[in-house]
């Protein structure tokens, strides 16, 4: 305690500075898991979390049983494999294209273009994607042209909705997530690049030999963030773009919390189903992590 005490003393601007951020995640993040114990309530506003009756696992049983277990799991599982499929690589390949470009300022000019739809509102991007794949849309149409048919919405296709969900990703974060790795790769040591040319090593096996073992680290930590994400589809992004008649490809578990939540008011419903969700994403993360401490000593604890 006195060690506490004089390291306070000692450090007391250091603590200031942090303090900040300990309030931040303390009402942000550890204050709202009181919210928890709606999962296990039949909640009711006016009585609160503490007089509201007590069901145990009904909600989680409920859930399990439910018709819409097994579809909000598999759409899910498949939207966020597919996003981590083609959404996680491609930022790589995009940065390592973006390090072999010589000239600055078209370098820098495609950064830039690249950074911008992150910053476009969701609202907007979904509103774009919506009037391109609608009927009259340049993308309808263009699909049009190549299969022959008669224009038909996209957006409101069930078959369609995951491509377009990702391709949308992709587009709006492509440059934004290649920013860690053209900051991994400039911290790449150049004298390794000069003995590679020493040994005859084209600008290919530079990038095999050289470039990827210098971001392999990066790379297996962000990866396994995004793992631990696997199951955690952003719902923003589904409820501007999903309709009934995409529900049977386009629902996924936050979606359903949503609506079971803010439209149906079934609250200890929707906690216990978004308990769930989280409770797999953390064994998700654990296990990917785990798994990369063993096969690449690289590992985020």
């Amino acid at each position: 305690m006195n060690a506490l005490k004089k390291d306070l003393k000692r450090n007391y601007s250091l603590y200031l500075i942090f303090l900040p951020t300990v309030i931040f995640f303390v009402i942000f993040s550890y204050g709202p898991m009181v919210g928890l114990l709606m999962a296990f309530q039949n909640y009711k506003p006016q009585l609160g979390f503490f007089r509201s009756p007590f069901v145990g696992f009904k909600h989680f049983q409920d859930f399990f049983q439910s018709y819409y277990f097994w579809r909000l799991l598999k759409n899910t599982f498949l939207i966020s494999f597919l996003d981590l499929l083609v959404g996680f690589p491609l930022p790589i390949i995009f940065a390592l294209l973006l390090n072999e470009v010589r000239g600055k300022f078209f370098k820098k000019s495609i950064q830039t273009i690249s950074y911008m739809p992150y910053f476009v509102s969701m609202v907007v991007v979904c509103s774009l994607v919506n009037q391109f794949c609608s009927q009259n849309g340049a993308i309808t149409q263009l699909w049009s042209m190549i299969t022959q048919n008669e224009p038909a919405s996209l957006i409101a296709q069930p078959q369609f909705f995951r491509a377009i969900f990702v391709g949308s990703n992709v587009w709006q974060s492509l440059g934004y997530n290649s920013i860690i790795y053209i900051a991994a790769l400039a911290s790449v040591d150049q004298e390794l690049y000069e003995a590679a040319v020493i040994y005859g090593a084209n600008r290919w096996k530079q990038t095999l030999h050289v470039t990827l073992p210098g971001i392999s680290s990066t790379i297996i930590i962000l990866l396994i963030l995004r793992c631990g994400q696997l199951l955690n589809v952003g719902y923003e992004k589904i409820i501007l773009l999903y309709g009934p008649s995409t529900y049977e490809t386009a629902d996924v578990i936050n979606s359903f919390v949503y609506r079971k939540g803010l439209q149906e008011f079934n609250y200890g419903y929707s906690a216990a189903v978004g308990l769930f969700n989280s409770v797999i994403s953390f064994i998700l993360l654990m296990t990917v992590n785990k798994i990369s401490a063993k096969v690449s000593d690289t590992s985020l604890f």
